[in-house]
């Protein structure tokens, strides 16, 4: 069964960490191939996992040398990140290189946060975007960055873990509309998210 939360006794002391980071992130590396997809031109998605969310806050912990104080900030601010055994949660990134681009394309996406969606045999998942800040401002630009939670009934989890199932991930903005088709291997690591 997969853990829900990292705590203070999951964290490693920076100087343990500093002699595996390299292996480490190989292996994060690894693990994100079957944890990534790409939906339209401009949009990836990738589902986090216990294992993303440790690397991540070990990562910041290293770069920033916080030291002790910085621990429970960081992990209270990507436990939420952490499948919850009912859920998928992904962060969607928009990736544009060119600045004047982006800033453009988002000036015109508010409100994307809310469109997004998986679709298992039919039936759909709405997604809920993480609430810890406002990701679309007053002027309507949405951020590079979104969290949304897919929040699974017990029927849709078993339709998903279900070897050969169509699961189809879904941006239904009006000025960003793609879908993709899970891949079978991306389908089958993400039903190990699941209690």
């Amino acid at each position: 069964m997969p853990k829900h939360e990292i705590t203070a006794a999951d964290i490693m002391a920076m100087e343990d960490y500093a002699k595996v980071r390299k292996a480490r992130r190989g292996q994060v590396t690894e693990l994100k191939k079957n944890r990534r997809v790409h939906i339209g031109p401009d949009a990836t998605i990738y589902f986090e996992s216990f294992a993303t969310i440790w690397h991540q806050i070990h990562e910041m912990l290293y770069i920033e040398h916080g030291g002790a104080a910085q621990i429970a900030a960081e992990i209270d601010a990507y436990n939420p990140l952490i499948p919850g055994g009912l859920e998928l949660v992904a962060t969607l990134m928009f990736e544009i290189d060119d600045e004047d681009r982006r800033a453009a394309f988002l000036a015109g996406l508010g409100g994307v946060e809310e469109t997004v969606t998986i679709s298992i045999n039919g039936e759909t998942i709405r997604g809920i975007p993480e609430a810890d800040v406002e990701r679309t401002n007053a002027d309507g630009k949405a951020s590079s960055i979104q969290f949304i939670h897919f929040p699974f009934k017990a029927p849709q989890i078993e339709a998903f873990k279900t070897a050969g199932a169509e699961a189809i991930l879904a941006i239904g903005h009006d000025k960003y509309a793609h879908m993709a088709k899970l891949p079978e291997n991306i389908r089958a690591a993400l039903a190990g998210d699941f209690d």
